[in-house]
């Protein structure tokens, strides 16, 4: 995120909102059913009712036994997160998208979610994918969008240095930060670096890991590239000091980093520098 950063808040902020787990209803078929008849009563799709019985077809047999997981509602509050609301209902980032036909990660205060508790979508790969080539689920840390008018869909801006105005990111956080590889420990990069702040008008201050920087202004974080930095780990950034690299942004990509500064007015004067980086666990 560079950000003036519009981003993840950590899981904690809904987790006193989740309800208690939904066991599933055990219907039986009756003579006549159909997956259409039953996905329109239980409100719920036939491919639903597929994946959670396992069903290779839209045969089913009368007397047999199918689990339907009835759908609850899930009101987002300020700084909820798909990811947060997912790891809070037991399902992915990916099921909450399907089962409420959203396009991208962006959620809004008062929208109402549908969420089938302990019913997580397993999708069934198309082809087996060559080594190496697995797909891994993105996190995203969504965001939810501080409360504001009904607002209309604007593509995100990528973020860009201090010296312009801050932008909003729609970087997708990680599910779980990941252990810093061995061999990583130690290491130096040398990096392109730029500064951001935390203060621009409807940005929440948090960045993808659940840092509210408006809260700890004193606290340094560097945004970077997971792929280059480990996301969680603690670093020590020539001339910054000691600092996590707790964010992540649109233009953040390969030996780039932005580093956290709480005004302005620094930040800009902070400009664009070359430094090394020394990852510390």
């Amino acid at each position: 995120m560079k950000k003036q950063i519009l981003s993840l808040v950590a899981a904690a902020a809904v987790a006193g909102a989740a309800g208690a787990n939904v066991q599933a209803d055990e219907i039986s078929v009756e003579k006549g059913d159909t997956l259409w008849g039953l996905s329109q009563k239980y409100e719920v799709t036939v491919n639903d009712i597929k994946q959670w019985n396992d069903l290779s077809s839209d045969m089913i047999r009368a007397e047999t036994t199918l689990s339907i997981f009835p759908e609850k509602k899930y009101i987002i509050k300020s700084g909820d997160t798909l990811w947060a609301i997912s790891r809070n209902h037991g399902v992915s980032v990916s099921d909450l998208m399907h089962w409420n036909n959203l396009s991208s990660d962006l959620i809004y205060p008062e929208q109402a979610l549908v969420i089938h508790p302990k019913g997580s979508i397993k999708e069934k790969p198309a082809a087996p994918a060559p080594k190496g080539q697995e797909q891994t689920e993105k996190q995203q840390a969504v965001q939810a969008a501080e409360k504001s008018p009904a607002p209309e869909k604007t593509a995100p801006a990528e973020s860009k240095p201090a010296e312009s105005e801050g932008t909003v990111s729609t970087q997708p956080a990680p599910e779980a930060s990941a252990p810093v590889a061995q061999e990583e420990v130690g290491k130096e990069i040398t990096v392109t670096a730029t500064a951001y702040t935390a203060s621009c008008e409807g940005c929440s201050g948090v960045t993808s890991t659940g840092i509210d920087l408006n809260a700890n202004p004193d606290q340094k974080v560097i945004s970077v590239d997971p792929n280059v930095i480990p996301l969680g780990s603690k670093v020590y950034v020539e001339g910054y000091g000691n600092a996590i690299a707790g964010d992540t942004g649109g233009s953040i990509k390969g030996n780039k980093i932005d580093v956290f500064i709480p005004t302005k007015e620094e930040a800009i004067k902070f400009g664009r520098q070359t430094l090394t980086v020394r990852i510390l666990d």
